[in-house]
């Protein structure tokens, strides 16, 4: 049966709660514990796939097929552990598996209330799975006292009741701001939220304090004095130069031993971090550094881009250079030429993206890529702009275009070089959309197959001729302009197994430029960073000698 962690979190959002879950996870991995992450999120949406990346960051997308929290990244990326569907869920999903069964008649007549109708749902969730490993660390999204967060919290306190003493712990993680007009400290920030959580019938075992500056040992007595918490499970969270430090320092400040002091786990089994160790020394002792342009339509929110941009870290620890990325507007291009701003980088990536904003710059920036041997990683739409860049510019079909871009049924302004994908294959049977379906959900979503050509870029890269990676797309280039491209050197050197879905472009007679129509940043980490990535980056190395 596995024991329990309770993440939670108070003053402020955006504190680091899921990369404190993700290093702890890491940590008990060291011991030898096999661990499993949840995220519960309060909003209303059933999950974050409709959601703008300015409102929410990045959707990660896990084999099954869900639409996650970006936090499930993080978890990942820390512990290897493949997420799961049933490792996320939120307030909507909840609301809408109770709304069910009191349609169809499973609660037998009674009235529906939060309690215990919305708790148990909540508390049946966090039971899946409960055998597979030593430690579910469940985190909470939000802060505490979020009117929308209260039916977790009292899931949560109910499901800690519930159980056997000893197997279930809180976490709380707070902020110690910094006051530089008295040079203080201040810890009453975290004295209410620790009220606030106690009123509520939560009582934490350990609190994270995050602080720009060191805690004095007379705070962290404080703090434990009037937050009813042991002076040693006070620990500090300090900002740091890299994410992946978050381990180590985590370490250093006791938090695994406070965690298992909580469990009364005695004695603690020694902890292994050598692979913590080896991220952090290829991190600290890079050889050079590569410049990577991200020309996006989301830019001006990082998070966004979020997995993207730790894949290409990883990219670079596997060469043993600094990655430093920079993002581009694409928008901008629709307007100007690309040309004064992309020249000087050593390697261009292009993203996914929804709608027709800013896709004429990503056109320009595949060209623009494509013709100065530059080289070019396009994912999902980037991948589409540069076939659509290549039909028009080589191919000569110069209203090549995406379905995704006709809005005005009957006033066709472009030439559907990309579609909108109708039928595919999934497992056992087929799948089958329509436009006027619901925009959530709806999507090519989950680990998909594709069968490499031998001989090409991506077979050498991957050195397999089989891969599985995963997808999050509605619209597809359309195989029927295969023959006319290839005739003119883009090969299509992946494909679905049953050879009608392109899943992967190169150019022949080019350094480096391949476009996929998957999400290959997903299943990349820090000890074990993507081949793509990593042969991309090593490709941009080769270019920054020869600039």
């Amino acid at each position: 049966m596995a024991r329990y962690i309770f993440i939670t979190g108070g003053v402020v959002s955006s504190l680091g709660k899921g990369l404190a879950s993700a290093a702890l996870g890491a940590l008990l991995q060291a011991r030898g514990y096999t661990v499993r992450l949840r995220k519960l999120d309060p909003y209303l949406n059933v999950d974050p796939g409709t959601m703008s990346p300015f409102e929410h960051g990045e959707v990660f997308v896990t084999d099954d097929g869900a639409e996650t929290d970006l936090d499930l990244g993080h978890y990942e990326r820390f512990t290897g552990v493949a997420a799961r569907r049933t490792d996320s869920v939120s307030s909507g999903r909840i609301y809408s598996n109770v709304l069910e069964k009191e349609r169809r008649g499973d609660y037998l007549g009674k009235t529906i209330q939060v309690i215990p109708h919305v708790t148990n749902e909540i508390k049946d969730f966090l039971s899946v799975g409960a055998d597979e490993v030593d430690f579910q660390l469940c985190e909470i999204g939000g802060t505490v006292g979020d009117i929308e967060g209260l039916p977790f919290f009292e899931a949560i306190r109910q499901f800690a009741q519930e159980r056997p003493r000893g197997q279930c712990i809180f976490m709380h993680l707070t902020l110690l701001p910094y006051v530089a007009a008295s040079g203080e400290l201040k810890t009453k920030p975290t004295q209410h939220s620790v009220k606030e959580l106690r009123s509520i019938g939560i009582a934490p075992d350990v609190l994270v304090c995050r602080s720009e500056h060191p805690i004095p040992e007379k705070e962290r007595e404080k703090i434990g004095l009037f937050c009813n918490v042991r002076k040693e499970s006070v620990i500090a969270a300090y900002d740091l130069k890299s994410i992946y430090e978050a381990p180590l320092a985590y370490h250093r400040e006791g938090l695994d031993q406070a965690v298992l002091d909580a469990f009364g786990i005695a004695p603690a089994p020694k902890p292994n971090l050598a692979r913590w160790h080896d991220v952090n020394e290829r991190l600290t002792h890079a050889e050079g550094e590569v410049r990577v342009a991200i020309v996006g339509k989301y830019v001006q929110l990082e998070d966004a881009y979020k997995s993207i941009k730790e894949a290409l870290t990883h990219g670079g620890m596997a060469n043993k250079v600094r990655v430093k990325v920079e993002w581009v507007d694409s928008e901008v291009f629709d307007r100007e030429d690309p040309a004064p701003y992309l020249e000087g980088y050593h390697a261009i990536l292009v993203p996914g993206g929804f709608g027709e904003r800013g896709t004429e710059g990503k056109i320009k920036t595949a060209q623009f890529a494509r013709e100065r041997g530059i080289p070019y990683l396009g994912i999902c739409l980037g991948m589409q702009m540069a076939v659509i860049e290549a039909a028009r510019n080589v191919a000569g079909f110069k209203t090549a275009g995406s379905e995704e871009f006709d809005h005005e049924a009957g006033k066709r302004r472009f030439e559907p070089v990309v579609y909108h994908l109708k039928e595919w294959i999934q497992g056992n049977h087929v799948v089958e959309r329509t436009v006027a379906d619901d925009k959530g959900g709806t999507m090519r979503l989950g680990a998909y197959t594709a069968a490499l050509t031998e001989g090409s870029k991506v077979a050498e890269v991957y050195g397999a001729s089989r891969i599985e990676e995963r997808h999050r797309h509605r619209y597809e280039v359309d195989i029927k302009y295969r023959e006319a491209l290839e005739g003119k050197g883009l090969c299509f050197s992946g494909m679905s197994p049953d050879g009608r879905l392109p899943e992967i472009v190169e150019w022949k007679d080019h350094p480096w430029f391949i476009g996929v129509q998957f999400h290959p940043e997903l299943k990349s980490k820090p000890f074990a960073p993507h081949p793509l990535f990593a042969d991309f980056i090593r490709a941009a190395v080769e270019t920054s000698r020869l600039v």
